[in-house]
């Protein structure tokens, strides 16, 4: 009997580990998006600071700001259709994090991040200013909202 009490113990005691092995997390990992997403706050959101809407960017356009665009969709996505603006950069979300990527973007420009809807934008702005990257902005609907909008009033923005 106290054997098989011994042997219940152990197996409980190892399926508790297993449990607990299952259910843990990396919380060095957690720490870091800790510090990135806790600027997030309602307040700050309410602002949308980090984002810019297609009427923003063909008035930058048209004042002749120096900014640049980053396309990070897929090459597959790029070679469709996507941004002709003097001052893109192509480079793929999944590429954009590399030590040589990362140093060609500027420090001191507006950097207007851009996908085909904004959810990756969303994403890659909120870790790119987390490194440091200040003037990092959300293109607002992407490339599928800047067509319709540039196809209605670009003759507006762009002469």
């Amino acid at each position: 009997m106290r054997t098989m009490k011994r042997a219940v113990l152990a197996l409980t005691f190892g399926a508790l580990s297993l449990v607990g092995a299952v259910f843990s997390y990396d919380k060095e990992l957690a720490k870091r998006f800790n510090a990135m997403f806790s600027q997030m706050t309602p307040e700050v959101l309410k602002q949308r600071p980090c984002q810019i809407t297609t009427q923003q960017l063909l008035q930058m356009i048209q004042r002749g700001e120096d900014f640049v665009i980053l396309d990070v969709r897929t090459p597959a996505e790029m070679a469709v259709v996507g941004p002709t603006w003097k001052n893109t950069l192509r480079i793929p979300m999944h590429e954009l994090f590399k030590e040589e990527n990362l140093n060609k973007l500027p420090k001191d420009k507006k950097i207007v991040v851009v996908c085909h809807t904004g959810d990756r934008a969303a994403a890659v702005v909120t870790a790119l200013r987390a490194l440091g990257f200040d003037k990092a902005f959300q293109f607002r609907g992407g490339v599928a909202e800047l067509a319709k909008e540039v196809g209605r009033a670009a003759t507006d923005y762009v002469k």
